[in-house]
């Protein structure tokens, strides 16, 4: 089963969406987890892959938009709940369904207009209604900006991925190493003074960077290369349905019912879409 690149992606999804909760967790700002995460998981891709990774100028520009990626919904979950951070970058479909095409030259149809200006809407929502600040989301309408920004550099990171990896195999894994060593170097300045943490925060940490991006990146890139943009922005549509679950069950977060609202119109909206461009060409690379 795991042989499938579409469960491979679904694995992913499972991984990613633990992000909300454990970025919570810690007693670390925004930036400081971002660049430590970032950090241990190219050193853990390094120590696992060794090889099978390939440097082209390729890289360069899909490392940027997903180092851009890694910051901004890590400092977006930190302010705002985990629902609103992880719903806002579910948007990104909407975005691929415009460039995918000019990019990559996978088209889309008519009908994806009215799923993508149905999401729109649930984005819409996800912005009323602003609950307030707690101890777990003290900065609610500055974190959904950035959630909003993430959206869009997500959207461009999927793309990125899968246009170097149709190009050169093990271009894709490349990018995500370099992607997470310039996350790591942007956040240097925010680490002085050295964060003092306990065990559990430092151990917090260590799965973040290994396992919900480290391993997580392994499986989805090996599957890009195998389907369209879309078909993968859709299947990671299971990240944002476990993510405020995960997070409700360990901090009590409560995310509102705007924000639920939208996020349910964003992804029934991409779930119906997925339902109609189910036939062969789906796969088609």
């Amino acid at each position: 089963m795991w042989s499938s690149p579409a469960w491979r992606v679904v694995a992913a999804a499972v991984l990613f969406s633990t992000g909300g909760a454990a970025i919570k967790a810690g007693a670390f700002s925004g930036m400081q987890v971002a660049s430590l995460r970032s950090g241990i998981a190219a050193l853990a891709l390094i120590l696992w892959i060794r090889s099978g990774a390939r440097w082209s100028w390729r890289v360069l520009p899909v490392a940027v938009v997903y180092a851009a990626t890694l910051v901004l919904f890590v400092t977006s979950t930190k302010l705002t709940t985990a629902a609103s951070a992880i719903f806002l970058q579910a948007t990104a479909p909407l975005f691929i369904v415009v460039l995918a095409p000019v990019l990559l030259r996978e088209h889309f149809e008519r009908r994806d207009l009215l799923f993508v200006a149905a999401a729109a809407a649930g984005l819409g929502l996800c912005f009323v209604g602003q609950p307030t600040a707690t101890a777990t989301a003290p900065d609610p309408f500055t974190g959904n900006l950035l959630g909003a920004a993430c959206s869009v550099t997500w959207a461009f990171t999927l793309l990125g991925l899968r246009w170097a990896e149709q190009r050169a195999p093990g271009t894709a894994l490349a990018a995500v190493i370099a992607g997470n060593v310039l996350a790591f170097m942007s956040g240097i300045p925010s680490l002085f003074p050295f964060p003092g943490a306990s065990p559990a925060e430092w151990l917090t940490l260590g799965y973040l960077g290994v396992f919900q991006i480290g391993l997580a990146y392994i499986l989805l890139t090996s599957a890009v290369g195998h389907l369209p943009a879309l078909h993968i922005s859709l299947l990671l549509l299971l990240e944002p349905v476990l993510n405020p679950i995960w997070t409700w069950f360990v901090h009590g977060e409560n995310p509102g019912v705007w924000t639920l609202a939208g996020g349910a119109i964003v992804l029934a909206a991409s779930a119906a879409q997925a339902r109609l461009r189910r036939r062969p060409t789906s796969t088609r690379n």
